[in-house]
């Protein structure tokens, strides 16, 4: 793949085509989580929020495991940019070593702690047992979910979009079919109930790290781990890993706040935080043209090219937001029955409901100048934005909440408060110089 010269715009249709491509690939795993959520849904208000819980917690795994992702895109971008494609290819190698190992650790770990967890999180009781149960099985595709991150990253960096598609609808299209005939047991299927929701995700997340990892073979170099480029992997990995952590802690306290002010609380969380996701997710498309753009234009030292890819993604991203939080707004009476047939539930969705409306623009200008930023390898800013903005605004919010009773709607302030603080850091780090530095 030829590598455009330095001070080529790849203009409008390039990051469009980048975003799309994206965007298949990440609303996948949201869509079959939504689908996982409306199947479980209808067994009851226990077994939701013990999804949610053991949910909660394995998709900390997912995001904690994001800086195989991120840190790979930036770091195989600007070999990219720079026209060696093999050194690109060479950090996903390294990537993907570090995921086998880092997910067969966590499974030993989660496996250990999911009771303990589980309490934590639940409050104890049925919902408690309940998302014991679920994790104790869906963290074996812990080491598949790894690996899929690290092999987005090193193709997104290199700009390759198609294959990544076809992994991730295979895998995901797979668990779709199998999680109602797990949960409900139809025809030859057992009826597992919840555990059937967790076997179809293992099922998802194992043929899809097996898929990426056929994908570096079909690469055609080493697949030796080097201890250099794991090394390299690991430096730019640790910002990012300490970022995804203060988001893990943000997020579980949110669920355990919830979970104590019952289970139709909860529940209730776990529909518009799913939602939450999704559209996150559809964000993040334009921030991954971003960064692969952003991260190839300074590898080619082109400070230019790299500022009008800024703008245009933001410029997209507010759009985009603005027709979101339009679609949710509209849709509030009857989105959350999709769900839940619980009276109970669908009465406190609202506390959440209309700050997840409005934070739709904010998140979508915040997202994009994050992929402008992780593409340039700003990690540390990253990081120490998201930190001060989670101990400053969120936690502290989430945790008076519980002490002064104000439910979901204390919980989703919280997110607010966090979203608008990174809002403003992230504006003012792209209008200054420090980010754009230039070079592999």
């Amino acid at each position: 793949m030829t590598t455009a010269p330095p001070d080529t715009d790849p203009g409008a249709r390039r990051v469009l085509a980048l975003a799309s491509s994206a965007l298949v690939v990440l609303v996948a795993e949201p869509l079959y989580l939504l689908v996982d959520t409306a199947v479980v849904g209808h067994l009851g208000a226990v077994p939701l929020a013990g999804l949610a819980v053991g949910g909660v917690v394995l998709a900390q795994v997912a995001s904690l495991g994001t800086f195989l992702a991120y840190g790979t895109t930036a770091r195989a971008a600007r070999h990219h940019g720079a026209g060696n494609r093999a050194a690109a290819v060479a950090e996903g190698v390294a990537a993907t070593w570090i995921a086998v190992l880092v997910g067969l650790l966590v499974v030993a770990v989660v496996w250990l702690a999911a009771p303990w967890v589980a309490d934590l999180l639940g409050g104890g009781g049925a919902v408690s047992d309940a998302a014991t149960g679920w994790l104790r099985i869906a963290v074996w595709g812990a080491p598949g979910i790894l690996v899929a991150l690290a092999g987005h990253g090193w193709m997104r960096g290199v700009q390759y979009t198609r294959r990544p598609i076809v992994v991730v609808l295979a895998g995901n299209g797979l668990s779709a079919v199998l999680c109602p005939l797990l949960v409900y047991g139809i025809g030859p299927f057992p009826a597992l109930g919840l555990e059937g929701s967790a076997w179809a995700n293992v099922g998802a997340q194992a043929t899809v790290g097996l898929l990426f990892v056929g994908a570096l073979v079909l690469e055609r170099v080493s697949l030796r781990p080097r201890l250099a480029d794991m090394r390299a992997q690991f430096g730019l990995g640790r910002d990012l890993l300490l970022r995804s952590a203060a988001f893990q802690a943000c997020f579980l306290s949110a669920t355990a706040v919830a979970a104590r002010f019952g289970a139709p609380s909860v529940a209730a969380h776990q529909i518009v935080l799913q939602l939450w996701t999704f559209m996150v997710t559809v964000l993040d498309a334009l921030a991954i043209a971003a960064q692969s753009l952003v991260g190839a234009a300074l590898g080619a030292a082109s400070v230019g090219v790299a500022r009008r890819v800024s703008g245009r993604v933001t410029r997209y991203g507010l759009v985009l937001g603005v027709v979101a939080g339009l679609v949710f707004a509209a849709t509030a009476g009857v989105l959350p029955g999709v769900f839940t047939p619980d009276p109970a539930v669908r009465d406190v969705v609202p506390q959440a409901w209309w700050f997840f409306v409005a934070l739709q623009p904010i998140a979508a200008y915040v997202f994009a100048l994050d992929g402008v930023l992780l593409g340039a390898g700003d990690a540390a800013y990253l990081r120490r934005i998201t930190v001060g903005s989670a101990l400053g605004a969120f936690l502290p919010t989430i945790w008076l909440s519980l002490v002064l009773d104000w439910g979901l709607a204390g919980i989703w302030a919280g997110l607010s408060l966090f979203i608008v603080a990174r809002a403003v850091a992230v504006g003012l780090r792209v209008r200054g110089e420090a980010w754009a530095v230039t070079g592999t």
